[in-house]
């Protein structure tokens, strides 16, 4: 089955027919990966997909996370003018979870356009080890710094095509989702193929999904040379003041939903046409909206609306003066202890950063729109699997997560047969369940000889007073109140104004929270996830990658957030 696809196959022609006469799994596989990791583990690591799929995939998660992986992490270094290893896998699934190969990602940064691997750890989040790389002659170097040039070269076109490519796809997910899923088997293949069309094509939309951290890396270590130990304090603040993204705008439409919510009252036909244009908007988000068995909050918004008393209370404006402040602040300071010439590329690096990290959120928005086109024509999936036996009629998602899409498509065409199908649906649930029970480590090493050694990391106290912990700094300013732990974004309507919400990882649907908090701490993420990307253009403080953070800390003590520091620690009272 898909978990372990690895099998040796004998058969045999009779002049007629195909006969399948033997199947023995493959128990050691060769270590496919380039010749300078030949004698090095392989790294596999959830440092970054565990903030946006925390839980188990099924065979329909799974279908489309390993096509995008590789689609995502392969498109900057093609770009750099790279020969990537062809076949090497990116994506990999253990314990129902998806895990990255790190050593692959850090070697190809590397060896592409001189990432040393500890920066690209950082801007992925996790505790993985690091790979060994080889000294570099002079040589190297250069080519390393062509690539660069050649990358930034091509990539402004490509950026215009991928923004070209996100109205594209947010276009054809409306027109699918605004009639009711086809009811024939013809027209219902045509439109998932349609819809599915988009992992296999937009490949410059892509491109902005997953290189959307150079310019940011290189204005954090620029800062951090011309100003030691306050790289990432500045890098947040400046990019507190830059043009919002398709997140942000949406966390300021739902306020203005709030004020008229109430102000007009929930059941005005004004409230309800702002409701109708926000869902429009922005209704594909939704909880781990990743998922294809979890519902956006178009067709579940009550959770969305729950928010709405609290959210009335918050002050937009003081939210944007809080923001302008931060990077006004921060650019004072610059103006005051920097050379022109560095000021100078400070300006085009905050830009630069700032568009990039907009079109890797407006990106995910399209691919998240596109998936919820897919979720909205499953429906019509479902009711023919219904049809012919393969779901009960108490079935839905949460049975059709269990399939592929050819699966679906077969059995829907009636070529594949109920009774084997849904053997195999009911074995995969089961194995699923399995899954859902255990506990995944944070990352594997694969050694050459195929020795697993699984890695596991608590947070980490500061050795100075032992009331602290030490994560990655990813938003401005210091804040301090009480602690709110959130495990699930439905829970936040206990978060109170001005708490500091802790969470286990984060997704756009944590972000309305992020309105109300005070400060930000976060389990899981790097200098480049979700968390980080709001927090900072909200000028929230902020700290990720404090894995255990959630048991080390109780409801109702006070801590300290510095998001300058990358330190939270706690304090004896407010």
């Amino acid at each position: 089955d898909f978990v372990a696809p690895f099998y040796d196959l004998e058969w045999l022609w009779d002049g007629a027919r195909f006969w399948l006469t033997q199947a023995r799994p493959v128990t050691r596989r060769p270590h496919y990966t380039y010749p300078a990791l030949q004698n090095q583990p392989a790294i596999w690591t959830r440092g970054n997909t565990c903030e946006l799929l925390p839980d188990p995939l099924a065979a329909f998660d799974w279908n489309f996370s390993r096509r995008g992986v590789n689609a995502l992490l392969e498109q900057g270094a093609r770009l750099a003018g790279y020969p990537l290893q062809d076949g090497v896998q990116r994506a990999g699934l253990f314990h129902g979870r998806l895990y990255l190969e790190a050593s692959i990602m850090q070697w190809e940064l590397w060896n592409a356009v001189d990432v040393p691997p500890a920066s690209m750890n950082v801007m992925m989040g996790g505790h993985q080890p690091e790979i060994t790389v080889p000294a570099s002659s002079w040589r190297e170097r250069l080519r390393r710094g062509l690539n660069m040039l050649r990358y930034l070269r091509r990539a402004g076109a490509v950026r215009q095509r991928g923004e070209a490519a996100i109205v594209r796809v947010r276009a054809m997910a409306q027109r699918l989702r605004a009639a009711p899923p086809p009811a024939e088997h013809a027209a219902l293949r045509a439109a998932i193929q349609e819809a599915g069309q988009v992992a296999r094509s937009e490949f410059d939309m892509f491109f902005l999904q997953g290189s959307g951290g150079g310019s940011l890396s290189l204005l954090r270590d620029t800062l951090e040379k011309a100003f030691p130990g306050e790289g990432a304090a500045l890098g947040a603040a400046l990019l507190a003041g830059g043009e919002a993204s398709v997140t942000v705008q949406q966390n300021y439409a739902l306020l203005a939903l709030a004020q008229q919510a109430r102000q007009l009252g929930r059941d005005s036909a004004q409230f309800q046409r702002a409701l109708a244009d926000f869902l429009q908007a922005y209704g594909h988000r939704g909880h781990y909206e990743t998922y294809f068995r979890n519902a956006s909050w178009r067709e579940q918004p009550d959770s969305l609306l729950a928010q709405l008393d609290s959210l009335a209370d918050i002050d937009a404006d003081g939210l944007r003066q809080r923001q302008q402040h931060a990077a006004a602040q921060a650019w004072a300071r610059i103006r005051q202890h920097a050379p022109w010439p560095t000021r100078l590329l400070l300006r085009w690096l905050a830009r630069a950063a700032n568009r990039e990290c907009n079109q890797r959120e407006a990106a995910r928005s399209a691919l998240i729109d596109n998936l919820d086109a897919v979720r909205h024509l499953g429906d019509g999936a479902i009711a023919l699997l219904r049809q012919r036996g393969v779901l009960h009629a108490d079935e839905g998602r949460e049975a059709l997560q269990h399939l592929f899409m050819w699966e679906i498509d077969s059995a829907c065409q009636g070529s594949l047969p109920a009774a084997s199908l849904r053997a195999r649906l009911l074995d995969r649930q089961a194995r699923f369940a399995r899954w859902q029970a255990e506990t995944a480590p944070e990352y594997l090493l694969i050694q050459p000889d195929g020795q697993h050694t699984a890695g596991v990391l608590p947070a980490s106290p500061i050795p100075t007073d032992g009331q602290g912990w030490c994560g990655v700094a990813t938003g401005a300013g210091v804040a301090r109140g009480r602690v709110r732990r959130i495990r699930h974004p439905a829970e936040g309507v206990a978060l109170q104004a001005g708490e500091i919400l802790v969470a286990p990882s984060t997704d756009p649907g944590w972000t309305p929270l992020f309105l109300k908090a005070g400060g930000l701490v976060v389990e899981t993420g790097g200098y480049l996830s979700h968390a980080a990307i709001v927090a900072r253009e909200f000028a929230l403080p902020a700290v990720v990658n404090l894995p255990g953070i959630m048991e080390a800390l109780q409801d109702g003590e006070w801590v300290e957030v510095d998001g300058g520091r990358g330190v939270v620690r706690r304090v004896s009272n407010g």
